[in-house]
């Protein structure tokens, strides 16, 4: 037993799995930065149809490197309300062949090129000033990080190969495949990855330390604790999100058991399909120079798990495929109850997404976008209260000033973490744009607050408008609400080429402006327009010029030139 606390073991394993974990976090950020607008368009690819879901796993999960946040990810799009749960099931199916990629690369013969990578990747990330190199140094930096982490736990493990405890306890584990899934899925809810887990099993089967039989039964407990993650994260969403996070524990569980009573037809299907002997050994010196480069003394046994773990997810793919909707019901029917949870104020932005920056940009653009469309629904509210004075359009103009607030604070709390993470020029700059963007169009908020208070003292105190006075306020108050109008169209099309027409609506929003108020001098002059009702006249138009001046920075910002 005193193996098992010997220094050598406990560093390297701390160390190796610390630089195997780090490895595969900074290869997924450089992929995720390279992918970029791709990341955005495979997920707007998601439909009702279970295949195309299944491809967008795949591929996401590829990008991102872990089918826990793939999950994760999708459990927050449930949450609010941009995939139904049967689309996002399809989504999770796929995740779990995605995530299976990362054994396969561990598993090809390419060890020794560790060091050489990691010298290229920190030359690149370091010195290249193009940012797609640098985003490739990151790449190559984290695989050559993932496999000195490798190389350092099979050295860590060396002294393990003599202790009879060691030995005793993992034939104890190919005799008792339950104990195995328990032990997989325990390890992989501790170390939070599945890509880890993996890691460490094939070290261990490389080094002779277990048999192949014993590294699946570890492979397969990975695929249950991998479902872990999600569940907790589905803790305080609505429901749909819970049988999201419970469905991929469900059809994960299930493959396991039928895997389980299958066993050796399983283990013969990938040794067939799978060259060389799993349990062959390095004994010659020849022998060990052709398999110099692999991590231990079996050199066939990592394709083996590799394959193994690939062909799980494969099988239990094709066979929950068609099952979509059984598994959306059997979910439903497990956990039950109508959805009390409250509706989020946000719709679209979702901490879970956080770690996917590609997808997190995406969302708050989202996000903003509802903001505008929010303002602009103000702006013509506010305007018609000043045509009609109907008090009770007040209490929703109240309501969505308020929600304007909580969107600019959680927007904006959003992209400060976001503004943490690691993340491309091109999303920094999006998020700094949306921060810009956010904040004009609380202040459109709040002059249209002005407006309509300007407006209930006009009711109120029976202050009375001329005609013309009256007609100069919808005049303004309908060139602001349509240049606003035209600015969140751009918004969704993504339309850069408006400063012209915008200079032309802000231009004409300002004249418009300094010729009312000289009219309303002149009617001053007259005797037609009394003093207190010209107060608020002249206040109603200043507020529109004000927000006719903030739509103007918002098309800048849109156009890029701000």
């Amino acid at each position: 037993m005193s193996a098992l606390f010997n220094q050598q073991l406990i560093f390297g394993l701390l160390g190796g799995l610390g630089m195997f974990l780090f490895g595969i976090k900074i290869m997924s950020e450089g992929l995720q930065k390279i992918a970029g607008n791709k990341m955005r368009k495979i997920i707007g690819a998601l439909t009702d149809n279970r295949f195309i879901g299944a491809l967008v796993g795949i591929a996401v999960t590829a990008i991102i490197q872990s089918s826990g946040a793939t999950t994760v990810m999708v459990v927050g799009f449930v949450n609010t309300g941009l995939l139904t749960l049967v689309q996002a099931i399809g989504v999770i199916l796929g995740a779990n062949i995605g995530t299976t990629i990362t054994a396969q690369l561990i598993a090809f013969n390419i060890g020794k090129f560790a060091l050489p990578a990691i010298g290229l990747g920190a030359g690149l990330k370091l010195f290249s000033k193009n940012k797609k190199y640098t985003y490739l140094g990151e790449i190559i930096l984290g695989f050559g990080l993932l496999f000195l982490g490798l190389t350092t736990m099979k050295h860590a493990f060396i002294p393990l190969k003599g202790s009879a405890d060691f030995q005793h306890l993992f034939l104890l584990v190919g005799d008792y495949q339950l104990l195995g899934v328990l032990i997989g899925a325990l390890l992989t809810i501790l170390v939070q990855s599945s890509s880890a887990t993996i890691g460490i099993t094939l070290v261990l089967a490389s080094s002779g330390l277990i048999s192949f039989e014993t590294s699946v039964a570890l492979i397969l407990g990975e695929n249950i604790g991998t479902t872990i993650t999600a569940n907790v994260a589905a803790i305080g969403t609505n429901l749909a999100a819970k049988r999201t996070a419970f469905s991929h524990f469900l059809f994960n569980a299930l493959g396991v058991l039928y895997i389980l009573l299958l066993m050796p037809v399983f283990i013969r299907l990938v040794s067939a399909l799978t060259p060389g002997d799993a349990d062959f050994v390095i004994q010659t010196q020849a022998q060990a120079s052709s398999f110099a480069a692999q991590i231990g003394d079996k050199p066939y046994i990592a394709r083996h798990i590799a394959n193994a773990h690939t062909l799980f997810n494969v099988i239990n793919t094709l066979i929950f495929l068609p099952l979509i909707g059984f598994l959306a019901k059997l979910s439903t029917l497990i956990i039950r109850g109508a959805d009390n949870h409250e509706n989020l104020q946000v719709k679209f932005i979702d901490d879970r997404v956080l770690n996917t920056p590609p997808v997190a940009i995406g969302q708050a653009r989202r996000e903003t976008r509802r903001m505008g469309q929010l303002a602009l629904e103000m702006v013509e509210e506010t305007s018609l209260f000043l045509d009609d004075g109907h008090i009770k359009r007040i209490r929703s103009l109240k309501k969505k000033e308020q929600l304007i607030n909580v969107l600019q604070h959680e927007i904006l709390d959003f992209l400060v973490k976001l503004s943490q993470r690691s993340i491309s020029t091109e999303t920094s700059r999006s998020l700094s744009s949306l921060m810009d963007m956010v904040n004009n169009f609380e202040r459109i908020g709040d002059h249209c607050e002005d407006i309509w208070k300007l407006g209930i003292h006009k009711y109120e105190g029976k202050i009375a408008f001329s005609y013309l006075g009256q007609n100069d306020v919808s005049l303004i108050a309908e060139k602001t609400g349509e240049f606003l109008q035209f600015v969140i169209a751009a918004m969704e099309t993504g339309d850069q080429s408006i400063s012209s027409k915008a200079i032309e609506y802000e231009d004409a929003i300002e004249l418009l402006e300094n010729n009312l108020s000289q009219g309303h001098i002149k009617r001053l002059h007259t005797g037609e327009c009394a003093v207190q009702p010209g107060l608020i006249f002249i206040d109603i138009l200043h507020s529109y010029k004000e927000i006719g001046n903030l739509t103007y920075d918002i098309s800048e910002t849109i156009s890029g030139e701000q």
